[in-house]
């Protein structure tokens, strides 16, 4: 089953995705729906979107700072291991790409890191938002740089 719902949020309208027991997508409203999703079903019972939202709900009105979720990442086993590093990055801190290639054992390897980053199906959750420029700056998101500089700032930075 793939079940879908949006919900409000203030960077702007979200969509969630489900396979009927984990969450697989959080997706900032972009005008583009994601590949697959006309075959969805639209859902705000389906499992785990009430936890979710009322999470969300938390970390928006800054009550949650991790998140407790199933949540299931498809990808190639390159980007499960740059998501899972993102996982490490604490709240209110940021890593530079070369720091997560770095971490992940392959200094030259942020060009790669980046492009993984930039597929993390699990905005937020997944917290990409919290990967820089080796300078400071910020570069690229999916969401849009005024939701990463948002993002950042409700956790204390930039």
């Amino acid at each position: 089953m793939n079940a879908f719902t949006y919900i409000d949020s203030p960077i702007g309208r979200l969509l969630l995705h489900s396979d009927g027991t984990a969450l697989s997508g959080l997706y900032m409203d972009s005008g583009h729906p994601p590949r697959g999703m006309e075959t969805w079903i639209e859902d705000r019972n389906a499992q785990p979107f009430p936890e979710a939202i009322r999470q969300l709900g938390e970390y928006f009105a800054g009550r949650r700072r991790v998140f407790d979720l199933p949540w299931r990442l498809h990808g190639t086993e390159f980007q499960q291991r740059v998501w899972n590093a993102l996982l490490e990055i604490p709240y209110g801190e940021t890593w530079s790409y070369g720091e997560l290639a770095r971490r992940l054992g392959n200094p030259n390897a942020s060009r790669a890191v980046g492009l993984a980053n930039g597929r993390n199906p699990i905005s937020i959750l997944v917290p990409c938002h919290r990967v820089i420029g080796a300078d400071g700056s910020l570069t690229g998101y999916g969401g849009g740089l005024e939701r990463k500089r948002w993002l950042l700032a409700h956790e204390g930075l930039h």
